[in-house]
């Protein structure tokens, strides 16, 4: 069953400005996808130094991300038809539901009217824009293609702080690369760069008739393995091996065990020349925090071995669950878990985290969420939250795992990255906004063909 709005009338049937203007305002209109694929390079401007604690950060990108909802507004009172199915209505209703209903009964309702108009940015609004902007192939590789493009430039700044040791501070030496998003927003770069990896072998993958795209998306990938080792985030090393390994076999099983002999042969050569170990300090060693030793400390996370980040973390998700405890049915409101966190921390807790490096003095940043998406919507929306996300999220990935069309494998790949990261990280900085644009393309691709009402031809095959 369909829920329709009213359909877009054909070009033979609009009224002459529209069919013959050439405003801008009118081109945008006719293919929104340029303002979603605006939106994903709209993260890569700096935003200079920022209260981390301030109750609202409007970004360049957050405005992209508003004027593409405000098109999808006008879009439709011009008439054109957006045909949901019944599922996905209901999936985002549930979220909007829930959040409504945790801001109402929050310990600060007036605290939580912020944190839920975020939700609604993040999780409701931006994503169904996206998924009214993806009406043909041409859309889908332009936001696709945006990813790439975004990743390519972080990244080479991000391997330019490494090699010139001008990045962030990371076992007492400026080399962690965070790309034009300094030290206070320190894991950004990672995700910007690991987006773009996973769209580059996708698109590389489904390239079948100019060698030469194809050749060339497959290198951006190869190039971007680094600027992503040198970020020095385990969480999205981790993301990352799940997110194309899933984007692999999505795509042919074959080759995937073909890629992972491949890129397990690269692993080690470029671990092997990163982290030089104790002694190696100099341009493309990491003294005592190699790349290596990072890496390995995966391993280490608990039984008392885990590093002090590691620790505060587990602090963290206890204190979330405290939280829940005491507001279990509708949680305790949209950003109140730090207003409630020193009351229900454990004492080892730290205030913060310190920060230096990248062109900025040493700072502390406070912690203000769980770092974990599912304890952070569990601790401020209670089970109904819970409930409505993990349906939300869990029907876009089997949705997306089960059907084929043009976003394929590579939308599987990157939904995978976000529900993997949401396990050790939250929303939260200057690419959150990028989270909406894939649970957008998610949606896009999980959606039934014949409920869609848009061009959806079958899937590219992908070729070795």
């Amino acid at each position: 069953m369909v829920l329709s709005l009213p359909y877009r009338a054909p070009v033979a049937q609009r009224p002459a400005w529209v069919r013959g203007s050439a405003h801008p305002a009118v081109g945008l209109l006719r293919r929104p996808s340029l303002v979603a694929a605006a939106t994903i390079l709209l993260v890569c401007v700096p935003t200079g130094e920022k209260d981390v604690s301030a109750a609202v950060h409007i970004t360049a990108a957050d405005v992209a991300s508003g004027l593409l909802v405000l098109l999808l507004a006008v879009d439709l009172v011009r008439g054109r038809r957006i045909e949901l199915s019944r599922p996905v209505a209901v999936l985002f209703g549930a979220v909007t539901v829930a959040g409504a209903v945790a801001t109402i009964t929050s310990v600060d309702p007036q605290l939580s009217v912020s944190g839920f108009v975020r939700q609604e940015q993040i999780f409701v609004l931006v994503p169904l824009a996206v998924l009214a902007a993806l009406r043909d192939r041409t859309d889908l590789r332009l936001v696709l293609g945006s990813f790439v493009l975004a990743a390519l430039i972080e990244g080479a700044v991000g391997a330019e702080q490494y090699l010139t040791r001008t990045g962030a501070s990371y076992t007492g030496q400026p080399i962690r690369a965070v790309g034009t998003f300094g030290v206070l927003d320190v894991m950004a770069m990672s995700g910007v760069v690991s987006f773009g990896l996973l769209a580059a072998l996708g698109l590389g993958l489904i390239e079948r008739q100019r060698v030469w795209l194809r050749r060339t998306l497959l290198a951006s990938a190869a190039f971007l393995a680094f600027p992503l080792a040198v970020s020095f985030s385990r969480g999205s090393w981790i993301a990352t091996a799940v997110g194309v390994t899933v984007l692999l076999l999505k795509a042919d099983a074959r080759l995937a065990l073909r890629w992972a002999g491949v890129g397990l042969a690269a692993a080690v050569v470029l671990f092997g020349a990163l982290g030089t170990g104790a002694s190696g300090a100099g341009a493309l060693g990491a003294g005592d925090g190699g790349i290596a030793q990072r890496l390995s400390s995966i391993g280490t996370v608990s039984g008392g071995n885990e590093d002090h980040s590691v620790s505060d973390r587990y602090d963290l998700w206890a204190t979330a669950r405290a939280i829940w405890a005491d507001h279990p049915a509708t949680g305790a409101g949209p950003k109140s878990f730090y207003q409630l966190r020193d009351s229900h921390a454990p004492l080892r807790l730290s205030s913060g985290s310190d920060t230096a490096g990248a062109g900025s003095g040493f700072q502390r940043e406070p912690l203000l969420s769980p770092h974990n998406m599912y304890f952070l919507v569990l601790s401020d929306q209670g089970l109904l939250g819970f409930t409505a996300y993990g349906t939300l999220f869990l029907a876009l990935l089997l949705g997306c795992l089960r059907r084929r069309g043009p976003a394929g494998p590579v939308v599987a790949g990157l939904l995978c990255w976000v529900l993997v990261d949401f396990l050790y990280a939250d929303i939260g900085g200057t690419t959150t906004v990028l989270t909406s644009v894939i649970l957008g393309l998610a949606a896009w691709s999980a959606l039934p063909a014949d409920q869609a009402g848009q061009d959806r031809a079958p899937a590219l095959e992908a070729t070795a």
